[in-house]
C-alpha cells in the first residue's frame, strides 16, 4: 500500500556562499540564536530587580558561545559515539563533520555561568535566570535547521503529514519530527518563559526561571522523542526509552528542585 506523504521541501544546508567560504543554515541559526538571545537578554539585565549593566552581557556573550560549542561537542563525544571517538581522538575536535549535544551544550553554558557570575561577583541563580528566559531561541532555530538538513528525522508513520527524508536510507514515510520538538522546545517554551520573565515577581525569585526552564525542557524533549528516530548506532537504551529522555530526566529532576525549593 502505498502511504500518502508530504513532499519533504528540499532546501540547500549551505545558506550563503562565498568561494570557499559555505556558511550552512545549522551554523547560522547558532549565530542567530545567539545574537537575538544576547538582544534579548540585555533588556532583561537592567530590569528590575537590576541585575548587571548591558555591557556585561556582552561580556557574558563570549563565555556563552565557549560554553555552547565545548559542552556541545563534549556532550556528543561522551553520550552518543564515546567508542568511535576513543578510537579516533583526533576527530572529536572536526566540528565541521557536525555533531553537537544539546544537554552538552547546557552543562557547558551552566559552567560558563557559574564562572561568569563568580568572577563579577553577581549571583549565579539570577544570571542562570536571565539565560534561561532567552534560551528557547537557540532551541527554536536550531530544530528549524535540523529539519532543513533532513536530520534527527522521526519515527515511521502513517500520519497524513508524514515525510520522506532523502536522508533516510530506507525513504520511509515518517513523523516530521524536528519541526515537533522546535514547536514544544522553542516556541511554547520560549512563550512560557518570556511571559514569566516579563512579570517582576518572578525575577526577583532566583532560580524560578531556570528551574521553569529545565522542568520545560525535560518534559518537551521527552514527549517529542516519542516521535524521533533514535540514533541509529544507539538505538534504545532501556526498553523503550531513548538517550534524549535518560538525559532529559536529571533536568526535569533539578528544575522540580529549583521550583519547591525555600527562596
Amino acid at each position: 500500500m502505498i502511504l500518502p506523504v508530504v513532499p519533504f521541501p528540499v532546501i540547500d544546508p549551505v545558506a550563503v556562499e562565498l568561494g570557499p567560504l559555505a556558511i550552512r543554515w545549522y551554523a547560522l541559526a547558532y549565530l542567530v540564536g545567539l545574537i537575538v538571545g544576547w538582544r534579548l537578554a540585555r533588556r532583561f539585565a537592567v530590569r528590575p530587580p537590576y541585575l548587571m549593566r548591558p555591557q556585561r552581557v556582552d561580556d557574558l556573550l563570549a563565555w556563552m558561545v565557549l560554553g555552547v560549542v565545548a559542552g556541545g561537542r563534549l556532550g556528543y563525544v561522551l553520550f552518543y559515539k564515546p567508542g568511535y571517538y576513543l578510537a579516533n581522538p583526533e576527530e572529536a575536535l572536526f566540528l565541521w563533520q557536525g555533531g553537537m549535544s544539546f544537554h552538552g551544550g547546557l552543562a557547558g553554558v551552566a559552567v560558563a555561568v557559574f564562572l561568569f557570575a563568580r568572577r563579577r561577583e553577581l549571583p549565579v541563580l539570577r544570571v542562570a535566570d536571565m539565560v534561561a528566559a532567552v534560551a528557547p531561541v537557540g532551541l527554536l532555530l536550531g530544530r528549524l535547521a535540523n529539519f532543513v538538513n533532513g536530520e534527527l528525522y522521526g519515527r515511521a508513520s502513517d500520519v497524513s503529514w508524514a515525510m520522506v527524508f532523502p536522508s533516510d536510507p530506507a525513504q520511509l514515510p515518517r513523523h516530521p519530527s524536528q519541526l515537533y520538538q522546535a514547536a514544544l522546545e522553542g516556541l511554547l517554551l520560549g512563550l512560557v518563559m518570556l511571559a514569566l520573565a516579563s512579570q517582576e515577581r518572578v525575577r526577583a525569585r532566583p532560580g524560578v526561571l531556570t528551574g521553569v526552564f529545565l522542568l520545560g525542557y525535560g518534559l518537551a524533549r521527552s514527549l517529542g522523542e516519542l516521535f524521533r528516530e533514535p540514533d541509529a548506532h544507539l538505538g534504545f537504551i532501556l526498553g523503550p526509552v531513548t538517550m534524549g529522555q535518560l538525559l532529559s530526566l536529571p533536568l526535569v529532576i533539578a528544575g522540580l528542585f529549583l521550583l519547591v525549593r525555600r527562596p
